[in-house]
């Protein structure tokens, strides 16, 4: 079975988590894409902790379905060789810092000339124009800087550091398949290519939208004691439960709010559903239960209620197990591994795992032969070290 995005062949120059897993999720989805990478070192997320075999358990999740070059674009013949793929491609990919492409011979303009109907895509921390678009950064910094980390954390506490990549994934993976998605249909229909720019920093900021909306009406400036959000109230909150586990409620809604109370027997406290004050009662009432017999007692109620899992007990939950979110894969040395499915879930063409990640260069005398590159400019290629094939 083949994914609704069989035939469009991606060029993956993207390094790390933010392009890499974009691209895994357009791979699953059926699209070739294909891996360019440097000699030896590869995409440096190949080398990062904890190890699976002898490669990273990172590039395990987010770069199957992939293949794999490896050429040295400081060569002039390996990157006579990638501009011929470009030729047959439909999206070319990169994270570089803004200009650097175009100093490598490999910027939009020049590849829009070979190839009108590409699509032309480049994440980056802060964008291709602006005042800081050259400037080096990371999730936190891109967060901060939009505004984010602010209200964050507890209403009664300081900024709450991440423990998850916001702005890498939510503001930069999400946001560049949604763009190229985009400008592919566009693409399609009229054979014009388009440039995406997608920076973190935008997504990051993009992301608090209700939040922005509320501010520009208002004039007030949100923060983690004013926000609903923050557990300020007892309706919306975190509780801890006799066994040190922990509760979530939801129940924003007063008829959800109304059901909890007569669930667990307390319609005396109905009133306190914005009542911080009422937060110590709450806080008492879940300590006389584990999280578990709270979970079991609420089930079935419409109360806005489930447990905070921590990582392995998420992996074993029934709810994403039963939705394809943990499978399991060949791996090619260790057997069967766990592995994450897909979140985007199509019924007729779903996403697929076809195909472990790849070698350095595992692809690569294949996909120059495919890209039209005749097998004496091959071997000429392999022979130089221009190209690598593992």
């Amino acid at each position: 079975m083949t994914g609704p995005l069989a035939g469009v062949r991606i060029l993956d120059l993207t390094r790390l988590l933010p392009g890499s897993y974009g691209t895994s999720l357009l791979a699953d989805l059926g699209a070739e894409v294909i891996k360019v990478e440097q000699p030896v070192i590869g995409d440096y997320m190949r080398w990062l902790p904890p190890l699976l075999g002898d490669e990273s358990a990172y590039t395990w999740v987010i770069d199957r379905n992939k293949k794999s070059i490896s050429l040295d674009l400081k060569q002039p013949a390996a990157l006579a060789a990638l501009l011929r793929l470009v030729e047959s491609a439909d999206v070319f990919f990169e994270s570089f810092r803004p200009g650097v492409a175009d100093r490598l011979g490999l910027g939009y303009e020049t590849l829009k000339a070979i190839n009108p109907r590409l699509v032309y895509c480049s994440l980056s921390g802060y964008g291709q124009d602006g005042p800081l678009r050259l400037e080096v950064g990371h999730d936190l910094n891109y967060v901060g800087r939009a505004g984010l980390l602010s209200y964050q954390g507890t209403h009664d506490d300081s900024p709450a550091l991440p423990s998850l990549q916001i702005a890498d994934v939510a503001a930069g993976s999400l946001y560049t398949v949604a763009g190229i998605l985009a400008a592919l249909v566009r693409a399609r229909t009229t054979g014009e290519g388009d440039y995406v720019d997608v920076a973190m920093t935008d997504g990051s900021f993009t992301l608090q939208a209700i939040h922005l909306g509320a501010f520009w009406a208002t004039g007030e400036v949100p923060s983690s004691r004013s926000l609903v959000l923050n557990g300020r109230t007892p309706a919306y909150n975190i509780y801890e439960c006799a066994d040190g586990k922990f509760l979530t409620i939801g129940a924003v809604e007063v008829k959800f709010w109304d059901e909890l109370c007569d669930v667990v027997g307390r319609a005396d406290l109905k009133p306190t559903h914005q009542d911080e004050a009422a937060l110590p009662v709450w806080r008492e009432l879940f300590l006389a239960r584990t999280r578990d017999e709270w979970v079991a007692l609420l089930a079935g109620h419409d109360v806005c209620a489930g447990p905070v899992n921590d990582l392995a007990e998420a992996c074993a939950d029934p709810q994403l197990g039963g939705r394809g979110l943990v499978v399991e894969q060949e791996h090619p040395t260790l057997g069967p591994r766990r592995q994450l499915g897909n979140p985007i879930r199509l019924r007729e063409h779903p996403a697929a795992i076809r195909t472990p990640f790849p070698r350095i260069g595992e692809h690569t005398r294949e996909t120059l032969l495919d890209g039209g590159l005749a097998a004496a400019e091959v071997d000429a290629l392999l022979a130089s070290g221009a190209a690598v094939q593992s």
